[in-house]
């Protein structure tokens, strides 16, 4: 069984996911870093060189082949568009969705385009927010909010919500 992080970019997916691994004595993967070894380059290349929507297949793809058990996952924020990718991280994992407002994401993301974040060119990120939230709210087993939390406390709920 997995667990599978799912949220916007800068909620702490990878920060958290690897702390959550350490606590459950799992493996960690970030498909954001299998997607870049995968291809031999970055989000942001893969984006300017394919375009927005070659990204999302591609990312789809990478997460709907990805073959792992026992492993905390850390997707990226996108992953929730592909509805192959999601399912096949349900099948064996429970999604986890890392809640966290959109002033906490503003305030973390201090330059979204070097982060190959997938967003339609003059998007803003409060509409990227407005577009995903209702995805991750969809795709989510869990909804742990990380609002006012350190990394720690947020793998604390996470455990806790996991055991319930």
């Amino acid at each position: 069984m997995n667990i599978v992080l799912i949220g916007m970019p800068g909620c702490g997916k990878s920060t958290v996911g690897v702390l959550l691994a350490k606590s459950m004595l799992m493996h960690f993967v970030d498909t954001d870093l299998v997607i870049q070894n995968a291809h031999k380059k970055s989000l942001c290349a893969l984006i300017e060189e394919r375009g927005l929507n070659a990204f999302k297949q591609i990312e789809n793809d990478v997460l709907a082949a990805l073959e792992v058990d026992g492993s905390v996952i850390a997707t990226g924020g996108s992953a929730v568009y592909g509805a192959e990718a999601m399912a096949h991280l349900a099948e064996n994992g429970r999604i986890v969705y890392l809640d966290v407002s959109l002033e906490a994401i503003k305030s973390r993301l201090s330059d979204i385009k070097t982060r190959g974040v997938a967003m339609p060119e003059g998007y803003t990120i409060d509409q990227l927010y407005a577009e995903r939230r209702p995805l991750y709210e969809a795709y989510a087993h869990l909804t742990v909010d990380c609002n006012g939390r350190t990394a720690e406390e947020c793998v604390d709920a996470i455990v806790a919500a996991l055991q319930k």
